[in-house]
């Protein structure tokens, strides 16, 4: 984990699809889906599980492990008709607004496709990364 509190800049997602669709697979592939993460003014508990104790997001630590990363990429790269898929993320002290990640996932048919996303960003989220939302108003 890097504990700088330096922002990443955020990749561009047209020059990622440009290069997924330049790899040999792209021609198996007959969807993209994109996921972009950001940090949101609602508290995690009030939107997850419906705990509203007063308070407002007003930023966000953010950490990953890159090992746990490559390794719920690769299990995605493995599962029914997904050719591609791809991760950035963010780290340090984050903003409202802030980008927290993308995922691009390419595959055959929607589906899998979708199925690839929701597998690869909930592993992320559940295994890989650590983030301590600051909050105000509680």
């Amino acid at each position: 984990m890097n504990n700088e509190n330096t922002k990443k800049t955020a990749p561009s997602i047209d020059g990622w699809l440009r290069e997924a669709k330049n790899d040999p697979e792209a021609l198996q592939e007959g969807m993209y889906l994109v996921h972009n993460g950001t940090v949101r003014q609602t508290p995690k508990a009030k939107v997850r599980q419906g705990l509203d104790d007063g308070s407002l997001v007003t930023g966000m630590e953010f950490f990953y492990d890159a090992e746990k990363v490559a390794a719920a990429i690769e299990a995605t790269k493995k599962m029914d008709g997904i050719f591609h898929a791809r991760v950035w993320l963010n780290e340090g002290q984050l903003e409202l607004g802030g980008d927290i990640m993308f995922v691009l996932i390419g595959g055959d048919i929607r589906p899998h496709v979708i199925d690839a996303l929701q597998f690869l960003v909930e592993t992320i989220k559940t295994t890989c990364v650590t983030e301590i939302e600051q909050k105000t108003g509680v």
